[in-house]
């Protein structure tokens, strides 16, 4: 493959990706009230740290790396409990959470392999379809200005946003490949224009940020341990590697390859080692991004050289702040329009995922039910355990890691038990026709 053809193939995956990887440390970083100069930062160190990721999982060999041509990203499972983490212990706790969460995800990769049976279709697509719906409240607020704005809920405000909407909607039905897959890009740089004219968009962090700079190992301080923040994220750890095993498959299906636990076992390794990366340098956890899945099987090129040269113009990226500060301009009602289209495509894909699921079983209904109703419940009353002790309230507080511990248990108590009880009773009666 020519030089020009895997450069603008590494591109495409870029713009596929980007506005997913923008996205969250703007949500995060604006919710914990980071200043523009912290915000350029976070945003600069994600695109490095991305491509640090990605190269780790594309790499091969004995100890890490699926080898799959798959984009590593920060994970949307994340932004709500480093949000709460970041206002109950310090910026400080999340990146010690983070840091200890990766190390526990190298250490139980191996036999994290062996747990298929615990993650079936009716867990990982409740847990994707509570990720989406527990993070459309954050776009409603951003449509309307952002939590706190004075001018919150302004019809200008909502106009853009639905401008940007209307935008993202327009190409997706016109356009078709690498147009459609920049859907949400593009409607970003067009609302962030049409806000400019408006004059809602302030480039002075733009004009402060430096061309180049180097990454900083804990740029936030010195990373700091506390258990209930270190097993919220173990959580969200667990939650990303269900993500991850069935974008896994998907990758290799397309690239007709049988995964073995020893590959898949490489691939979580890769992606905790991504995670103890992230909590260095104050970034995030990472995890396989599904809308570069389509990207391979749209442009039937399975290569990993592409995803080599990806994860390099990440790299890059992340080097030049200038860059990273363009991000942080966006103005919030833009912002919430795209992130109404992007969260509303993690909870299509969630449903797509359930629709393996056998409907005519009452068990998979009722932990449907109870894992959605949960995450669902949590996330719009969230003083719901206001009551309980705060070590424990980070955990009950979250919607994505409430409705996932119900999905992994009801999965447990209703299908894995009663099978290890059906085998027992049928060597039974093995035994006694045998007497």
């Amino acid at each position: 493959m020519k030089p020009i053809q895997l450069a603008s193939l590494g591109i495409q995956h870029v713009l596929a990706m980007y506005a997913g990887a923008i996205i969250v440390p703007l949500i995060v970083g604006g919710a914990l009230q980071l200043t523009p100069e912290q915000l350029t930062y976070l945003v600069a160190i994600d695109l490095f740290t991305c491509g640090i990721a990605t190269l780790l999982q594309v790499w091969k060999n004995k100890f890490f790396g699926i080898g799959l041509p798959v984009m590593l990203g920060c994970t949307f499972t994340a932004v709500g409990p480093m949000i709460a983490i970041g206002k109950q212990y310090e910026l400080s706790a999340v990146y010690g959470a983070i840091i200890a969460a990766g190390l526990f995800v190298v250490i139980i990769a191996k036999y994290f392999s062996k747990l298929r049976v615990l993650f079936p279709p009716i867990v990982t697509g409740s847990v994707v379809t509570i990720i989406g719906l527990t993070l459309i409240p954050a776009a409603m607020n951003n449509m309307a200005g952002g939590q706190g704005a004075k001018d919150f809920g302004d019809m200008t405000n909502i106009a853009l946003a639905f401008g940007v909407l209307l935008l993202i909607v327009v190409l997706y039905r016109f356009f078709t490949g690498f147009i459609r897959s920049i859907a949400i890009l593009l409607g970003m740089i067009a609302g962030t224009i049409a806000a400019a004219f408006m004059g809602k968009v302030d480039v002075s962090a733009v004009a402060k940020a430096s061309w180049i700079h180097m990454p900083h190992v804990f740029y936030f301080g010195a990373p700091t341990f506390n258990g209930t923040a270190i097993l919220t994220m173990v959580l969200v750890a667990v939650v990303s590697l269900v993500e991850s095993t069935g974008v896994y498959f998907a990758l290799g299906d397309i690239c007709n390859r049988k995964l073995s636990d020893k590959d898949l076992a490489n691939g979580y390794r890769a992606e905790g080692l991504a995670m103890i990366i992230g909590g260095l340098f104050n970034a995030f956890p990472y995890t396989t991004y599904s809308q570069n899945v389509g990207l391979v099987q749209l442009s039937g090129v399975k290569t990993r050289k592409v995803i080599y040269v990806a994860g390099i113009m990440l790299i890059v990226l992340g080097l030049v702040p200038k860059i990273a500060a363009l991000a942080t301009i966006i103005p919030a009602p833009v912002l919430g329009g795209a992130m109404l289209a992007m969260f509303g495509m993690v909870i299509a894909y969630g449903i797509k995922m359930l629709s393996q699921v056998e409907f005519a079983s009452q068990e998979n209904l009722f932990i449907i039910a109870c894992s959605v109703g949960m995450g669902l419940g949590v996330t719009a009353v969230p003083n719901l355990f206001a009551e309980l002790p705060a070590s424990v309230r980070i955990l009950t507080d979250s919607g994505i890691v409430a409705g996932s511990i119900t999905a992994i248990v009801l999965n447990i108590l209703f299908h894995v038990v009663p099978s290890k009880k059906r085998v027992q009773s049928s060597l039974r009666l093995n035994e006694q026709k045998v007497s």
